[in-house]
């Protein structure tokens, strides 16, 4: 059974030029330096690190108050990672996490529970991140039980069901089972969940990837809506460049645990500056086929390097189509070529 917030004739996706809102320059999360480097072990009964997966290998960047950052890549680039060490589900090797003015690698038990009432998370896939067994007014409550927050069950049950309006469902959505709602119920029940905790700052992981492209655009639509409406800033972790493009203030692009360019959303579209991106934006389709058929198609030659034995030098260096002598050997800085527009290329 499909409720009429799916239905497909609501899907369009407003025009992105109104549709991403204001942002303050108000610094709320700074990454510095941050690398996650997962060990590799051999042996049975004595396990020794022989190797060590460089999943983020040196990441800064700034979040600010009531912005949509994106960070895209292919599979396997970081993006994940990234959000589960600013989430505190990962430990990071090296690097800072600033949060508030607050280093939350330093603090104690205490401060991080504060912490983790401020972000929140909506996962990938609305069908897992779900407990089968709860109801949906359980699944709501339970952070406002754990935490505290409300301690009466009947302001609790007026608040999950406020959350299940806000989302756009129907109150009586408190007592289905996942399995009793779509794909687009179940990933509101998500959203409602991050909600509940009042938070400032949600990582958006992959968040409207697993539903239908029609379900997409509402989902879309509720997350700015929210945004505006609470204050929020997301950090949105996704593969889509059309989604991002249409909900993002700037975007990020990440290419084997590295950050390779960064800028606001329309200078990134319309202006890529560093091969990798180019690549990528080259490969997203254009629906007329004539035009598609017409186009240049550039295309990066070789897979992408092992994480575990990056290449010296630019990580780009063996598929890069601009490649020099010296790309092998020295590691691009991260720099500002333009106000806003940051690239870690040598030949840019």
């Amino acid at each position: 059974m499909t409720a009429p917030n799916d239905a497909p004739q609501e899907a369009a996706v407003r025009d992105d030029s109104q549709f991403r809102g204001a942002h303050t320059n108000e610094l709320l999360v700074d990454v510095r330096g941050l690398k996650m480097h997962f060990p590799v072990t051999e042996g049975v009964f004595v396990q020794r690190v022989v190797a060590s997966v460089k999943a983020v290998d040196g990441l800064n960047f700034q979040i600010m108050k009531g912005e949509t950052l994106g960070l895209v890549g292919e599979s396997g680039c970081g993006k994940t990672t990234t959000g589960r060490c600013i989430l505190q589900l990962e430990n990071p090797t090296a690097g800072e996490i600033i949060y508030n003015g607050v280093d939350i690698n330093g603090l104690d038990d205490k401060s991080m529970i504060d912490y983790r009432k401020k972000i929140q998370v909506i996962f990938q896939d609305p069908f897992s991140s779900l407990n089968p067994r709860m109801k949906v007014g359980e699944i709501l409550t339970e952070p406002m039980r754990v935490h505290n927050i409300i301690s009466n069950e009947d302001d609790r049950r007026q608040r999950a069901v406020e959350l299940l309006t806000t989302c756009g469902l129907k109150a009586n959505f408190y007592d289905r089972y996942p399995h009793e709602m779509s794909g687009g119920q179940r990933q509101r029940v998500g959203i409602a969940r991050a909600l509940a905790m009042d938070p400032e700052f949600i990582i958006c992981d992959e968040a409207v990837s697993a539903l239908d492209v029609s379900i997409q655009a509402q989902v879309i639509n509720l997350l700015e809506d929210l945004r505006e409406q609470f204050g929020l800033t997301y950090l949105f972790i996704s593969h889509d460049l059309s989604v991002v493009r249409h909900i993002c203030h700037r975007v990020a692009v990440m290419y084997l645990g590295h950050m390779v360019e960064l800028a606001d959303c329309d200078e990134l579209f319309d202006n890529p500056l560093h091969p990798y991106t180019q690549a990528l934006l080259e490969a997203v389709p254009i629906p007329d086929p004539d035009l598609e058929n017409a186009r240049e198609h550039k295309i990066i030659k070789g897979e992408i390097p092992s994480p575990m034995s990056p290449p010296s030098g630019c990580v780009f260096h063996p598929r890069c189509p601009k490649a020099v002598a010296s790309c092998s050997q020295e590691f691009p800085d991260f720099r500002e070529v333009k106000p806003g527009h940051w690239v870690a290329c040598t030949e840019v």
